[in-house]
């Protein structure tokens, strides 16, 4: 079940879903718009091995913003810092965003319970874009979760995105044994 406005301020209250910075005019009838943050980046080289660390080279967005290529894995990062620790959060695109051709994730969208970081954005475009820090681009949506949870992402030994970082963090798939 997706949690209303007054359900998602009832859990901000009881501390379950933090949202820093929040505002008010954010929060939706059932998700909070979250905004993209100052930094981007791209990896440094043009074919990427899942069993290396890519290295990623990290921008600022100025205030003339940046334009954004078809053809290139963007990295960026949400403004809002979140925690969640009783409930899935999803994450997706604005539609607005999404009617310019801009896509926020390839395929993770949802993260766990105990998740508290910023979000990674994986950014593509249809055609080329010029974007701003602090624009909105994505929304979240929170579902309730069936049954007890033994370990919350931020307490599992393997998490490999618990560091937190106002920067986009580059995929970390190489720490995984295949």
């Amino acid at each position: 079940m997706i949690l209303s406005d007054k359900r998602i301020l009832d859990e901000i209250s009881k501390g379950t879903i933090l949202i820093e910075p929040f505002r008010d005019e954010c929060l939706g009838t059932n998700s909070y718009d979250v905004h993209l943050g100052k930094y981007l980046a791209v990896y440094n080289d043009r074919l990427l091995d899942a069993r290396a660390h890519n290295k990623i080279e990290e921008f600022k967005i100025s205030e003339e913003g940046f334009i954004l290529q078809p053809g290139t894995l963007y990295l960026g990062v949400t403004e809002e810092y979140t925690e969640t620790h009783a409930h899935v959060p999803f994450l997706e695109g604005k539609s607005s965003a999404g009617r310019l051709g801009i896509f926020i994730h390839a395929t993770a969208g949802k993260g766990d319970v105990g998740y508290c970081n910023t979000w990674t954005l994986e950014i593509t475009v249809i055609q080329p874009i010029r974007v701003y820090a602090g624009m909105p681009i994505g929304q979240l949506i929170y579902f309730d979760v069936d049954g007890d949870i033994n370990t919350l992402y931020k307490d599992k030994q393997n998490a490999k995105y618990n560091t937190r970082s106002v920067k986009p963090i580059e995929s970390m798939m190489w720490k995984n044994k295949f």
